[in-house]
């Protein structure tokens, strides 16, 4: 057990790079889905869960613009722009490596007093401003997630066989672990 007092970073950067490994082991089926024939790969990049939703690309993409914009933010950094071009499953798995590599660069350390930072953001026209804590705790990871949450039903919607622990993929792995170890 770990009783050690969980910082900014650990509450965020950690999580923010689990949801991407589980992005892109989502992607990789995704790709041996199309491969499969069962659907061509515009359709399932561009496919919604509803008519007023973004597609699947734009999930990637808003998971991608909330996870460096979060950890950008509360490192006190200017967040770096990446452009919205992705038009198949390798770039969106691409746009994925480049946004952990932007996470890996931070450490503990750049967030230190981030809690208590001013963050402004601008949503839907209309600027709000939060404290680092609360701007972690409020918007940026129950945004993060619900992206990452909504690519995932995106893909099940569309026949792909994934289930609960394709979207826990670090408990899954964690499971295979002491499975395999005997533990």
């Amino acid at each position: 057990m770990n009783d050690s007092p969980l910082g900014m970073y650990e509450a965020s950067v950690p999580l923010f790079l689990g949801g991407f490994r589980t992005l892109s082991g989502l992607l990789t089926k995704a790709n041996e889905y199309v491969a499969s024939g069962r659907i061509a790969e515009h359709d399932l990049i561009e496919s919604r869960l509803a008519p007023d939703m973004d597609p699947l690309r734009s999930q990637i993409q808003r998971a991608s613009d909330t996870a460096k914009g979060c950890a950008m933010r509360l490192a006190g950094r200017d967040v770096p722009s990446i452009p919205d071009d992705e038009t198949t499953l390798q770039d969106l798995q691409d746009r994925v490596g480049k946004t952990r590599a932007l996470l890996l660069s931070l450490s503990p350390g750049d967030f230190a007093d981030s809690h208590a930072r001013s963050i402004k953001i601008n949503m839907r026209r209309r600027w709000v401003t939060f404290d680092g804590r609360d701007y972690l705790l409020e918007f940026a990871m129950p945004n993060f997630f619900f992206h990452v949450t909504t690519a995932y039903a995106i893909l099940r919607h569309n026949g792909l066989k994934i289930g609960k622990l394709d979207y826990l993929a670090d408990v899954r792995e964690r499971w295979h672990s002491q499975r395999n170890s005997g533990a």
